[in-house]
């Protein structure tokens, strides 16, 4: 008989041979920035989440940054009479992104900014890119993500993220960057599935699609094989980071992306819905929430996963400093 029980114990015992520990510079905080001063709002579907005007945001990174979270992911969520059919305040010298960029540089140098480049966010029918009737055309939206891209560089981001699943959305912008020699690295949103986990985040973002859905260019989650052959093409035309979102209900295509491209880091997205459901839940009495959510980015972690985005890496941090302290 083989003998496990000696392994768990007690708690100093099954802290010795535990495989996996998380720390607050493994993770990534999604911002959701908006015009304005001052203003602070609690997104109704995801709470302890909000969306922050620039000045704010730069008063709630003092405690995170303090707590050692050091990498943020930035969404621009514009006001409907700015947005039209082709994006336009995306890519713009002076958009919102760019400014927050700028602004978090000049106050937290040390925070590694990465940049969603998407249209969603700002065109006024919610899709991803330029439309030809009801179709989104890839090819023509390539050179306004890649403009995006650029101006973010410009501005100071250390990543650029393309999210809007356009194939040759990486070689776009990598031919750009290298063009002006501008040294910002691209995260690409790799594997990113066609997912009812996104519901609370087009809330956050005010990024409805106005008609039809996403599915003729995020992956059909019912697909095995097709976000290994994304990350592939994504590695080929340039990305330095690669992303699977959703992250909880994807553990199997991290763990065998981890596995084919051991030496590209590999980066998951914890996604609203994700952090809603653990939310409610904890609301409700039903799950222990600390305990539930350390489980479940555990499991992102030892899946493969080098970086996490996730919502809860404030909370996270905040108790692991206060651990740490005792």
């Amino acid at each position: 008989m083989k003998r496990f029980r000696p392994y768990r114990t007690s708690e100093t015992v099954r802290n010795r041979y535990a495989d996996v520990t998380l720390s607050p510079d493994e993770f990534i905080y999604p911002y959701f920035i908006i015009e304005g001063n001052n203003r602070k709002e609690e997104i109704r579907s995801m709470p302890g989440v909000y969306r922050f005007t620039i000045d704010r945001l730069l008063q709630d990174l003092v405690l995170p940054v303090k707590h050692g979270v050091n990498k943020i992911l930035l969404f621009g969520v514009v006001d409907e009479e700015v947005k039209d059919e082709r994006g336009t305040a995306a890519y713009s010298p002076g958009s919102l992104i760019v400014r927050t960029i700028r602004a978090v540089k000049k106050e937290f140098p040390e925070i590694v900014i990465f940049t969603d480049v998407c249209l969603c966010e700002y065109t006024s029918h919610g899709h991803c890119g330029l439309l030809q009737g009801n179709e989104v055309e890839n090819d023509t939206t390539l050179p306004l993500l890649a403009e995006m891209a650029r101006q973010h560089a410009l501005a100071g981001a250390d990543f650029v993220a393309p999210s809007s699943m356009m194939d040759g959305q990486v070689e776009a912008i990598r031919t750009v960057l290298q063009k002006e020699e501008l040294p910002t690295r691209i995260l690409a949103y790799s594997a990113k599935y066609a997912s009812s986990f996104y519901g609370p985040f087009r809330d956050a973002a005010q990024s409805a699609p106005v008609f039809g859905d996403r599915k003729s260019y995020q992956m059909d989650y019912r697909t095995r094989d097709q976000g290994l052959g994304e990350i592939e093409a994504d590695i080929e035309e340039g990305a330095d980071w690669v992303m699977v979102k959703p992250a909880l209900a994807y553990l199997d295509i991290l763990q065998r992306a981890h596995t084919r491209f051991p030496e590209i880091p590999l980066v998951a997205y914890q996604v609203s819905g994700e952090y809603a459901m653990l939310k409610a839940a904890a609301q409700l009495g039903y799950l222990d929430e600390q305990n539930t959510f350390y489980e479940s980015l555990t499991a992102i972690k030892r899946s493969g996963a080098n970086y996490i985005i996730t919502y809860y890496a404030k909370e996270f941090a905040a108790q692991w400093k206060e651990n740490n302290q005792k």
